[in-house]
């Protein structure tokens, strides 16, 4: 059944991404899509990365009886919040459901940390986000009959990122920013929330790690991309509009 509304997804470049799940998750409701991705970042960090990925993600999106349409684009650059929302009403209408799935993510400690290294995060994983959600929240602007918006975490609170310092400041942020701001865009029928899928298999671990990690796992199974996307299916759906402000550690009992 078509649900008719329109979902703005940031960070689908792969195939093996929580970002692709999402997406999927969305258009089996019969939610259209509108994805971003930025090659440069995904072949950096996930070197087997092809560049035919977010094809093959878009075929699939349309395969569900949706519309969906795409956009490379660089979140570092604040013009490019101007120019995706505007992609986005040009080619489908105006988005009621926004899902901060992008990232940056590299490894750094104090001996390594870089006052460039830092902006990068900071520019993807706030600044992005917050400029993003902010121009989201103005174009809803109470006429679409509200809005949900989803941001991505990764338990940063619940204890320390080795090696992450960069990450872990950063995307702690959001979490704050979820909880600061529920309140003044309630009014609007806005709901925000925050996920934290916990350890993924989404591309970036070793057989090494999965085997280190899968006693932590109570459940038997490290968690999944679908994981999380089903997750925030429901979070974006009508029967959730009394859920905001919550940050959701969806991690299937992982022990840290």
């Amino acid at each position: 059944m078509k649900d008719s509304r329109i979902a703005l997804v940031t960070g689908v470049g792969r195939l093996q991404g929580i970002g692709r799940a999402i997406c999927v998750a969305l258009a089996q409701k019969g939610i259209d899509i509108f994805f971003t991705y930025w090659n440069p970042y995904d072949k950096q960090e996930f070197p087997d990365t092809k560049d035919h990925e977010p094809a093959e993600i878009q075929k699939e999106i349309l395969s569900y009886g949706v519309r969906c349409e795409k956009v490379e684009l660089d979140l570092t650059q604040e013009a490019s919040i101007a120019i995706l929302l505007e992609t986005v009403q040009q080619t489908l209408g105006t988005p009621s459901i926004l899902i901060n799935n992008a990232t940056y993510s590299t490894q750094t400690d104090l001996s390594t940390i870089t006052a460039t290294a830092l902006d990068r995060h900071y520019q993807v994983n706030v600044k992005a986000t917050i400029l993003l959600t902010a121009a989201f929240v103005k174009q809803c602007n109470g006429t679409h009959g509200g809005g949900r918006i989803v941001n991505l975490t990764s338990g940063q609170s619940l204890g320390p990122m080795p090696n992450e310092i960069a990450y872990a400041v950063t995307k702690s942020a959001i979490e704050n920013f979820t909880k600061t701001i529920a309140h003044e865009i309630a009014a609007q029928k806005i709901t925000i929330n925050a996920v934290n899928p916990g350890p993924t298999d989404s591309g970036w671990m070793t057989e090494e790690l999965k085997e280190m990690l899968l006693p932590r796992f109570p459940t038997g199974r490290i968690g999944t991309p679908r994981d999380a996307a089903t997750l925030i299916a429901f979070l974006v759906s009508h029967e959730a509009e009394w859920i905001t402000g919550q940050v959701m550690h969806s991690e299937g009992g992982f022990i840290r």
